[in-house]
């Protein structure tokens, strides 16, 4: 088993000021004993842990496939992100356009006489999965379905889904519109990460408009205790697809598989996916303490920086191997001054297994300082360039790479 690299679960951190780039290293093939994860009955799929962003199993996770109704998890995304910023109201009346009326599929049967509110709408999607509203909100929110698709495409891109374009909101085949299991469970990822208030949404199992009340199709709402999402998908062309989320103490799951036989196949083959993960890994928030580190500072005001982490670090290991678990800071010696508050200096492995050849690194993060230096008179700058170079010709090289956290406590302004 070997977790792998992706880039798009850390991409989902441009959001926020200081971005985690998190780089996911394989494990050695002699390090600590790795799960080895199932294989499906499906044409590709990916399960990554939301808080770490670590792919924990995969299978074709960049293959590029159609998506069927998976699409409307970006048609939310969208519509989440405008209310947060106040865009959209869920109060609004939305009108319903013939285009709406008559697309057919899986619909809230809104008829143009109607005129649904944007929450009635926002139901429709992630319970019905609804054509006719992901085609109505589209419009009430960029004029057309066209223009729309734009905005889902450089949202895409801005989340890092590099396999993935849109050519429309509701996933309809057509030419050029295709997504991958990957890309979808780091959207999946995103919806919980940046929307808890509206994630709540895909836990809904049956919605009622207009007297009619309609089931949710995602199967492991009924069968799966920790699930609490996210959407199906079905068309002939893409299959049976579901991206689902479930959630166990701290570790929380979502699962994308695509091209499953069978509306109850692709419940089993997702259901399979997370109780791997549950069964066999835990997702660990490591201490501050843990991570934080004093390195050398010269030619600046003060002779050390505190380094932490840019952000929030998870990290997503096999269960029984928490005790081994450790962290390594990498970094450029020697550090000069000036050095800004925020600037990433170094970068932090989290490592399994014991200081050997067997240790293996499962998440890289990014380390910055955590106070500003400035730099020091001439005389000190002079002074600490002899001393480095005193050092380099006695043969006694700085450390590039520092294994243990530093004695002491960091300023009081460095605790999260």
């Amino acid at each position: 088993m070997v977790i792998k690299s992706r880039t798009g679960i850390q991409a989902m951190s441009l959001l926020h000021t200081l971005a985690v780039i998190m780089l996911i290293i394989p494990f050695s093939a002699h390090a600590a004993a790795w799960p080895e994860s199932p294989t499906l009955n499906a044409k590709s799929w990916a399960m990554i842990d939301a808080r770490s962003g670590q792919v924990i199993a995969s299978h074709n996770q960049d293959m590029q496939l159609p998506p069927a109704s998976l699409t409307k998890m970006m048609t939310l995304y969208l519509a989440f992100e405008a209310l947060k910023q106040g865009r959209l109201s869920e109060d609004t009346r939305v009108s319903v356009s013939q285009k709406a009326w008559k697309i057919g599929g899986s619909t809230m049967f809104l008829e143009p006489r109607m005129h649904p509110t944007v929450g009635d709408l926002l139901h429709g999607i992630a319970t019905y999965s609804g054509n006719d509203a992901c085609i109505a909100l589209a419009e009430h929110m960029e004029g057309n379905e066209s223009t729309f698709a734009e905005r889902m495409n450089a949202k895409a891109r801005e989340l890092g889904m590099l396999h993935s374009h849109f050519a429309n909101a509701t996933g309809f085949p057509t030419e050029g519109h295709f997504s991958s299991a990957g890309d979808m469970a780091l959207l999946g990822a995103a919806l919980w990460r940046d929307y808890p208030e509206h994630y709540k949404l895909f836990n809904e199992r049956d919605f009622t408009y207009d007297d009619r009340t309609q089931p949710n199709r995602n199967r492991l709402l009924w069968t799966m205790s920790e699930a609490d999402g996210i959407k199906t998908g079905h068309t002939q062309e893409a299959g049976y697809c579901l991206v689902g989320s479930a959630e166990k103490e701290s570790t929380r799951f979502v699962a994308a598989v695509f091209g499953a036989k069978s509306d109850r196949a692709r419940a089993q083959e997702t259901r399979t996916l997370l109780r791997f993960g549950f069964n066999h890994f835990v997702t660990k928030r490591p201490a501050e303490r843990e991570i934080r580190r004093k390195v050398e500072v010269f030619e600046g005001t003060e002779d050390h920086v505190w380094l932490r982490p840019a952000s929030d670090v998870w990290v997503t290991i096999p269960k029984g191997s928490e005790s081994s678990l450790s962290f390594r800071l990498r970094y450029d010696a020697p550090l000069k001054a000036p050095i800004r508050q925020g600037k990433k200096l170094g970068v932090i492995d989290a490592v399994i297994g014991d200081k050997s050849d067997k240790a293996s690194i499962v998440l890289s993060f990014p380390m910055v300082a955590a106070n500003a230096i400035e730099q020091a008179s001439w005389i000190s700058r002079q002074w600490d360039g002899m001393r480095l170079w005193l050092r380099r010709t006695g043969n006694d090289a700085i450390e590039s790479v520092t294994g243990e956290p530093e004695d002491g406590s960091s300023p009081a302004s460095d605790t999260k």
